[in-house]
């Protein structure tokens, strides 16, 4: 490549981080915030060996395996210990998504706005706003790391060395900007910001599938997923960096196929060309509903098939996480098999109770993200040839919440489907449909409040529309760690879905259903009455 095909990438580095310094601040604060918590905190929740062995015991379970990843520690344990199996894969899923945000956002994300073809209107060389969006990944990466090794430090946990911190700081780091890195390539791959998101996605949620799936049979085989290389890091033991080596490795890469692919590209074009629509419009394109529906459905369908084999990965684990026998033999013959097979089916329900919290925050995800469309597409001057014809804001308005409803409700159904249908398949006694249906019942009330509260700030308070993604992020920190870091119940109540009980484990809670309901239905007339008496968003 040319040099001056890299011509002004400092100036344009410095106007990324200029322009994007707040978002940067409020990433790093949550995630430098919650890790440096969390690490305050575990001293008082397993400072003493009684505590500790307690939680190890727990953390070699199937169920929390697939969640947190293999325990590889090694006895003494420590605090330090705990807090590394618990911590690493659930902050590299927040690194990731971090990284996919800023990757798309500045890259495709840009095109689409038409800034990239402005900016290289200039004396700008044409790899300039990649390397700018590069460099930018690479320096968030750098500063939030270091603030993970710094609260580290000073957190005084127990077990803790220099070493095991820096390694934590780079791991993550690294992690991070492999994922970002995808994301990039992924933007040169995709013609539009949407289709790009959903492509990184795809590509993390593969690579964490398969380190589920290999650290509850085989962990040995959780080397073939660059997600699972966080968790080969054996921090506070023997520190080993190679993992960081191979992100590393991957991350350049895909970063030289990221350069050599936008070099061969057109501004505004994907390696993967759409194809042209119809000469005339579908009978289906009568209203804004189906154009919304339209639109959105490619993330539908992918939304749809994700979430089901989501839900069937973690079902074809319900057989090992419910065996006593396995690994408890002595403890199923005293026992004896039918008080076994109850055991195993509570162990089972419990598992599934925290799964339906995992997947109702992540189904969250696609139906705001529809949801702020709305204000999104004002900007770009879409709706306004909608606008100008007979076609009323309620109608408007209630065509993108009717899509994000059903995009939430469809993909929530898939992963219970998908998580029933392997648990026939893989338990002697499965569980039966009516009983996993439960945590679909139970949570899709709170995630329509969750998507009520988005829709009263798109109507309301449209620049500060992303504070939405509050609610979702919270949720699943206080509930998915709620036990682990005895968070109290009214801390767990802050969102919508710590008022749901423990379906499957429960009945369905129909008085709680009927007032959500109906709370969701008044937070979409507030939202769309703030909608409604609003002028039009333009740049």
């Amino acid at each position: 490549m040319k040099s001056s095909e890299f011509q002004q990438s400092g100036f344009l580095t410095r106007f990324n981080l200029r322009r994007d310094w707040f978002v940067i601040f409020v990433w790093g604060m949550i995630l430098a915030i919650l890790m440096g918590a969390v690490a305050f905190k575990f001293n008082d929740l397993y400072g003493t060996k009684s505590a500790i062995s307690s939680i190890v015991t727990t953390l070699k379970m199937p169920a929390m395996v697939s969640l947190f990843g293999s325990f590889v520690a090694q006895p003494p344990y420590s605090t330090a210990d705990i807090f590394a199996s618990e911590m690493m894969v659930f902050m590299a899923l927040c690194m990731a998504a971090m990284n996919i945000y800023f990757a798309v956002r500045n890259t495709r994300g840009e095109e689409s706005n038409g800034m990239v073809e402005l900016i290289r209107s200039r004396a700008v060389g044409k790899q300039s706003p990649l390397l700018a969006a590069i460099l930018e990944l690479l320096l968030i990466n750098l500063v939030i790391g270091g603030l993970y090794v710094g609260g580290l430090q000073v957190s005084g946990m127990h077990g803790t060395s220099a070493v095991g911190n820096l390694l934590i700081g780079s791991g993550l780091a690294a992690v991070g900007f492999m994922f970002g890195s995808a994301a990039l390539l992924m933007a040169q791959i995709s013609d539009n910001a949407r289709g790009a998101t959903m492509l990184s996605y795809l590509f993390l949620g593969i690579t964490y599938l398969i380190r589920m799936i290999t650290d509850v049979q085989n962990d040995n085989y959780t080397w073939w997923s660059p997600f699972g290389w966080v968790e080969k890091l054996s921090i506070y033991h023997q520190n080993h960096w190679a993992p960081v080596g191979f992100m590393l490795a991957l991350s350049l890469g895909l970063l030289l196929l990221t350069f050599f692919a936008n070099r061969h590209r057109d501004v505004g074009a994907g390696l993967l060309v759409t194809r042209k629509g119809r000469y005339h419009a579908s009978p289906l394109l009568a209203g804004p509903f189906s154009l919304v529906l339209r639109l959105d459905r490619v993330s539908l369908l992918v939304w749809v098939i994700s979430c089901l084999i989501l839900g069937i990965s973690y079902g074809s684990i319900f057989g090992t996480v419910g065996d006593l026998m396995k690994t408890n033999p002595f403890l199923g013959k005293l026992m004896g098999a039918t008080a076994v097979n109850a055991a195993n089916q509570a162990i089972v329900l419990r598992f599934a109770a925290l799964l339906m919290i995992v997947f109702t925050v992540l189904v969250t995800v696609p139906s705001v993200q529809t949801l702020l469309r709305i204000n999104g597409d004002e900007r770009k001057g879409w709706l306004e040839q909608l606008h100008a014809k007979s076609v009323s804001r309620l109608h408007l308005f209630s065509s993108y919440v009717g899509v994000a409803i059903l995009i939430g409700t469809l993909a929530l159904f898939s992963t219970v489907f998908g998580l029933w249908l392997a648990n026939e398949a893989v338990m002697d006694n499965p569980l039966t449909f009516s009983r996993v249906f439960r945590g679909f019942l139970g949570y899709l009330p709170a995630l329509y409040v969750t998507l009520g509260i988005s829709i009263v700030l798109v109507g309301w308070l449209p620049r500060w529309q992303t504070i939405s993604w509050v609610i979702p992020v919270y949720g699943l920190i206080s509930l998915y760690f709620g036990n682990l870091l005895n968070i109290p119940d009214w801390a767990q109540k802050l969102t919508p879905y710590g008022w749901i009980n423990q379906v499957p484990v429960k009945t369905v809670d129909w008085t709680q259903v009927v007032v959500f309901l109906g709370l969701a239905v008044v937070l979409f007339f507030i939202g769309f009455m703030g909608y409604k008496n609003r002028d039009l968003i333009e740049n």
